[in-house]
Parts: structure tokens; C-alpha cells; sequence
């Protein structure tokens, strides 16, 4: 009792029948009254809870968690196959619930997930395309409605969710500047959805180069409906693009296989566009605001960058896309069999 006394006074005390809920139950009100969680967020911590976490030690109570078990618990899931990558999601999702119970839900002492290293993902280095190849893959889209897609995802340096859910409010009409206000996501619950992009940061408007500018607009007089709530990219019907019917409609694996880029992901377009810029030598301010990138350390915000040096970005990349097609039809001409195809088209 004197020590029950002692630690409540110093505000060490914790209530013991508080800390009998199990994990399943307390993680499941976490994930639903998380303020701040995107829908697609929201939907993956569901998903990592129900696969990861409940059928294992979801039926714990907070009070007897402690690292050995949690320990154990990350063994099994690699034991059982579950990727590394895999492993540390979910690790820090139980790291994220267990963190409030301890801190300000006050239910349990301290976090028990204390295994160093265990929330770290190493993906494997992502390709990158060269320049000639980014063109080459546009041109074997299945469909020409798509060409547009890979030159915007590449030099807009936009996300799958970004790219989808452009309006043809969202470009210029001469080609030059693409703005992001949204990005496309699939629930299970609601179906497609637009919702806010992946961060504050995200919220953006990226020159586009003068070497793609004529594609853009070639696609917006060819493809897309005059109102301005009309998406850019859609299936022949109109309706927007799944993640689902992507290859359906665009022909990707085809297409990939064709350049010789087989197990090439969408996602490596935005790479790729990421490193093309960052080719430019401009500074890292600028060039994590045109990818969108917000940063938890807070010291740069990295969105307030100006629009002229973006524009320095873009008039950059259309030298890069230049040059290339400069020394592919210099070849072309000095070649006895005739000229080498131009990859950008001319106006």
C-alpha cells in the first residue's frame, strides 16, 4: 500500500485494470479516432492490424506486452515469410499504439517496442530510365490517350494518385505547369475517392518542360472533355483510372517488357523524374518542393520554393530532352540507311 502511495505521488501509478484491454481492441479505437489519417492511411493500418498484429498478439492485454514478446512476435512474422519491409510496417504501427498507451493515455509504463532497427525499411534500389527509354515507353502505351500519362508522371515527377485525379483545370493549357490539389485513392468501403494528396507539401504547381509541352497539348485537345471538372486520363468511357485496370488500359506490362524493363513499377516513373531533376544541380529546397516531399524535421519548409527556379527546373529538363534527341538525329543523318526516329515530335 506505502508503495502504491509513493508511486501515485510520483506519478508513476498506473491503473492496472485500465491496462487489461487487449491490444486488438485498443489498437482498433487508435486507427479510428487517429486525428490527421489520410483515408488510404487509414485504410492500410486496418489492413496490417487484421494481418499482422490481431491474429498474433491482438488478444493481449496492453499490461502484459513487454519487448520479449514483442521480440518474438517479429521473429514469427519473418519466419512465416512476411517481408522485412512488411515486418517494419507493421512493427511501427504497434510502436505508434503502444506509444500512446504509454504517454498520453498514461495505461502502461513505458513502450515495450524497443528492438532497434525493427521499423527501418532497406528497399532494394528502384530503376531509372534514361531519357531515351522515358519516350520509348510513351510510345508503347497501348493506347496514344496514354502517352501523356508517362510524360506527366515522369517530368511532373507526380504520383499514381496525382496523376489520376488531374482535372483539366489542373493544367495550363499550353502545356506548361501542372498543379497538384488532390490525389485519387480506392477504398474498400467507398470505392475510388478523391481525396487530399500525401502531405501538406504535396500541394503544388511544377513547370513542365518545353520539350513535352506539345504531348500535353495534343492530349488535352484529343482526349479530354471541354468542362473543367473533366478528368485528364481516363478509359475510353470516361471514368477515371484504376490502380486495378491499369494495366488493362495502358498496356504496362506490355510496354515495359517491349523497352526492356520488365518488372518495372509506375511508381519508378516519379523516381526517375526525381532523379532527372535533381540532375539540374539545383538546391535541395527547391527540388524536394517539386517532388512534394514535406519533411518531419521542420527546419526547411520545403513548398515556399519560388516559381522561377522551378521554371529553372523545367527549362533544364527540356535541355537534357534536347540534347538527346540533337544526338539521335545527328546519327540518324550520318546512318546510310536513313534517319534515325526523332523521339519528341515536332510542332
Amino acid at each position: 500500500m506505502v508503495q502504491v502511495e509513493t508511486t501515485i505521488l510520483r506519478r508513476e501509478w498506473f491503473d492496472p485494470e485500465r491496462a487489461s484491454v487487449q491490444l486488438r481492441d485498443y489498437a482498433d479505437t487508435w486507427i479510428e479516432q487517429r486525428p490527421g489519417l489520410r483515408p488510404s492511411t487509414r485504410a492500410l493500418y486496418r489492413r496490417l492490424l487484421d494481418r499482422y498484429i490481431s491474429p498474433t498478439i491482438g488478444t493481449a492485454q496492453l499490461s502484459a506486452i513487454d519487448t520479449p514478446m514483442v521480440r518474438k512476435w517479429r521473429s514469427e512474422l519473418l519466419g512465416d515469410g512476411v517481408s522485412e519491409s512488411m515486418a517494419a510496417r507493421a512493427y511501427r504501427l504497434l510502436r505508434a499504439v503502444l506509444m500512446t498507451a504509454a504517454t498520453e493515455d498514461k495505461m502502461i509504463p513505458r513502450n515495450p517496442c524497443q528492438i532497434r532497427g525493427a521499423g527501418v525499411e532497406n528497399p532494394e534500389e528502384r530503376p531509372v530510365l534514361s531519357l531515351a527509354e522515358v519516350f520509348d515507353l510513351a510510345d508503347h502505351m497501348k493506347h496514344p490517350r496514354y502517352r501523356a500519362l508517362i510524360l506527366l508522371s515522369v517530368f511532373g515527377t507526380l504520383r499514381w494518385g496525382e496523376v489520376t485525379a488531374l482535372r483539366i483545370r489542373d493544367l495550363a493549357t499550353d502545356g506548361s505547369w501542372v498543379r497538384v490539389a488532390g490525389a485519387l485513392v480506392e477504398l474498400r468501403s467507398k470505392g475510388l475517392v478523391c481525396g487530399p494528396p500525401k502531405a501538406r507539401a504535396s500541394l503544388r504547381t511544377n513547370a513542365l518542360p518545353n520539350a513535352i509541352r506539345p504531348a500535353i497539348v495534343e492530349h488535352l485537345a484529343k482526349y479530354v472533355q471541354a468542362s473543367q471538372d473533366a478528368w485528364v486520363f481516363t478509359g475510353e468511357r470516361g471514368n477515371p483510372i484504376r490502380s486495378g485496370n491499369r494495366n488493362l488500359l495502358t498496356g504496362w506490362k506490355d510496354a515495359v517488357t517491349a523497352i526492356g524493363r520488365s518488372g518495372l513499377h509506375f511508381h519508378d516513373l516519379r523516381h526517375t523524374g526525381n532523379t532527372l531533376a535533381a540532375q539540374t544541380y539545383v538546391s535541395t529546397k527547391n527540388l524536394m518542393a517539386r517532388m512534394g516531399q514535406d519533411s518531419s524535421r521542420a527546419a526547411l519548409i520545403y513548398q515556399h520554393a519560388s516559381r522561377q527556379v522551378d521554371q529553372t527546373i523545367a527549362e533544364k529538363l527540356s535541355t537534357l530532352i534536347d540534347g538527346m534527341t540533337g544526338a539521335a538525329k545527328h546519327r540518324g543523318d550520318e546512318d546510310d540507311n536513313g534517319p534515325t526516329s526523332v523521339l519528341v515530335p515536332a510542332d
